[in-house]
């Protein structure tokens, strides 16, 4: 299965999110999984593809030019793909990938979690989307999404369209054995 895999490149990270990032990679890779990300060498984002391809994954890295002149694209892709834009770079993310799993990251990561969310939501997709939820990161984010259904501005039918978990083994237990969402309409009342 190809997982894209959106997650952080800072530097200056807790280990608990790199063991984390690098027990993810370990086990797609053992388990035959292809990653595809962001290319980038740093952070999450380079423990990982290193994990990935240390434990026999095939690793597709998809990065815009821009970034490719900041010379912080990774070694350790079987397949570069070169984009000029982000818009393009996230849309061949999209059209490779089979399930979608969200590391913890900055902006550029729950900027591609929001927008394959809203993919789903919108039957553009049809997909696993799992959020590692490491040490609690995602706790705050999911309390925003609990708001959003309070108050109506989503139908808590969404929560069925992501899952949350805590475990690298357990995401992959998730998304091989995904069989389809159902979600109702996004515009029917009720």
């Amino acid at each position: 299965m190809r997982i894209c895999v959106f997650c952080g490149s800072s530097q200056d990270l807790d280990d608990v999110y790199v063991r984390t990032a690098r027990e993810l990679g370990r086990l797609m890779g053992e388990r035959g999984h292809g990653l595809i990300y962001g290319a980038g060498n740093l952070g999450l984002m380079g423990v990982l593809a290193e994990a990935v391809k240390e434990a026999g994954g095939r690793v597709t890295g998809i990065i815009p030019e821009r970034l490719v002149a900041y010379g912080v694209s990774s070694d350790h892709v079987d397949e570069l793909i070169i984009t000029e834009t982000m818009a393009e770079r996230k849309a061949a993310m999209e059209s490779r990938a089979e399930a979608f799993v969200a590391l913890p990251g900055g902006f550029g990561t729950l900027e591609e979690l929001l927008q394959v969310l809203t993919l789903v939501q919108l039957r553009y997709l049809d997909a696993p989307v799992v959020l590692l939820n490491t040490a609690g990161f995602y706790d705050s984010l999911l309390t925003c999404f609990e708001q959003l259904y309070a108050l109506r501005f989503a139908r808590s039918e969404v929560r069925d369209s992501y899952k949350v978990l805590d475990e690298p083994a357990d995401v992959l237990a998730f998304v091989e054995g995904f069989r389809g969402i159902k979600l109702p309409p996004k515009w029917v009342d009720g």
